[in-house]
């Protein structure tokens, strides 16, 4: 029998809850896509329920445990002495969320060598050393879709919250102020404004399908091209190149995977190619931005906003400069992780498990890595390489309750 070790982020400091603020989650039947939501042969769960959390174990305890696996679930996941690391010789399967991630670089790769399957309950992979696990045929896969509505919701959130000045403003009301000229000084209308994503997948895309009531210019570049009809339905402007589209823009957001080709894209010299006062979003992956250079532009303005919810490492050390910078709207890595998003990554990683455990393909849309090459999604989306480093620096973070 297996070896499952699972990390996920910890409980609520106030302990799991016994009552949730609402009594069922709206029925989705399939993604816009027509993509079909995650079909376990069954779930052990409640749906709405906080399964993404140590003491939610995702749901799939009393699955696992009934066909004879041992199944460890975790938060410890960094330094050498975490519970992550004294599990890795043994473990067939490792299973993480990009919101707590279990850096899978290529030195515990060498320490797990029985590891088959790393199986991310959520979206994106980068956590993974990509060409380790090809190299050792290790199986990579995730639950596709399972949150890209949620993160775009995030997205739309964040780009209002910026734009219209709205943290500060509520900081007003619980200071007991009533400063309207400080709220507004710097609260615009996002009517008329110029947005653009990098990369129109199923996160972007949704992302211009949500801002295009709001009146504003839509703008992309990805590799792959929209079929002319999507752009014809929502007036998108394409744009060859990142660097193309930036000086146009009076938002960007950021929805491209991290490999490789995309770490560091936005630096010194790209933010040069921002407009004055534009805004950044990025609910994709921290280290698609140069850190110093994001504080430095807000610094100056040349950033008049940067908001989302992904840093590097994660969880990010308490004296990370993306907490204290100026003008940001920064939260913990929560976009994917709604209750909502939770059951269905939830039910996708037990889809995947029982694929994997009963010997039957999995999904070619929840593959990254398969049979020692890109595979699916991954193939669509990632580069060969490696983009976890500096990962170690995670182990600093220091828990506040």
């Amino acid at each position: 029998m297996a070896k499952v070790v699972c990390v996920l982020y910890d409980d609520p400091v106030d302990g799991y809850p016994t009552a949730y603020a609402r009594d069922d989650l709206p029925r989705i039947d399939q993604y816009p896509d027509g993509q079909t939501l995650p079909t376990p042969k069954a779930i052990d769960f409640q749906p709405g329920t906080l399964l993404g959390s140590v003491s939610g174990e995702l749901g799939l305890r009393k699955y696992l445990e009934s066909l004879g696996h041992e199944f460890v679930v975790t938060s410890s996941k960094d330094g050498p002495d975490s519970e992550l690391e004294k599990h890795l010789a043994d473990a067939e399967v490792v299973i993480s969320q990009p919101f707590w991630p279990a850096y899978l670089t290529a030195e515990r790769i060498a320490k797990a060598p029985k590891l088959k399957l790393a199986l991310t309950a959520g979206i994106g992979s980068d956590h993974v050393d990509l060409q380790a696990a090809i190299d050792r045929g290790i199986t990579v896969a995730e639950v596709t879709y399972c949150n890209s509505n949620s993160v775009a919701e995030h997205v739309v959130m964040q780009i209002l919250s910026l734009v219209r000045n709205y943290i500060p403003s509520y900081n007003w009301v619980m200071k007991g102020g009533w400063n309207i000229a400080d709220c507004v000084a710097r609260s615009y209308d996002v009517e008329g404004m110029h947005v653009g994503t990098v990369a129109a997948g199923r996160i972007g895309l949704r992302v211009l399908r949500l801002l295009k009531p709001f009146d504003m210019h839509l703008h992309y570049t990805d590799r792959h091209r929209l079929p002319e009809a999507v752009e014809k339905e929502l007036n998108l402007t394409w744009h060859p190149t990142r660097e193309d589209m930036y000086p146009h823009c009076d938002v960007v957001t950021l929805n491209c995977p991290l490999h490789p080709e995309t770490e560091h894209m936005i630096n010194d010299e790209t933010l040069r190619l921002f407009k004055r006062g534009a805004y950044l979003v990025n609910t994709a992956r921290g280290k698609l931005c140069d850190r110093d250079a994001i504080v430095r532009a807000l610094e100056s303005g040349q950033l008049a906003g940067y908001a989302g919810d992904v840093w590097f490492p994660q969880p990010a050390p308490g004296d990370h400069p993306w907490r204290s910078m100026p003008h940001h709207g920064m939260t913990p890595h929560i976009s994917g992780t709604s209750l909502s998003a939770q059951t269905r990554y939830a039910a996708g990683t037990r889809e995947i498990l029982e694929c994997f455990f009963e010997g039957r393909p999995i999904r070619d849309e929840y593959l990254i890595v398969q049979g020692g090459a890109l595979a699916g999604t991954g193939a669509h989306s990632y580069s060969k390489g490696d983009a976890t480093g500096g990962s170690e620096e995670a182990a600093k973070f220091e828990k506040v309750d």
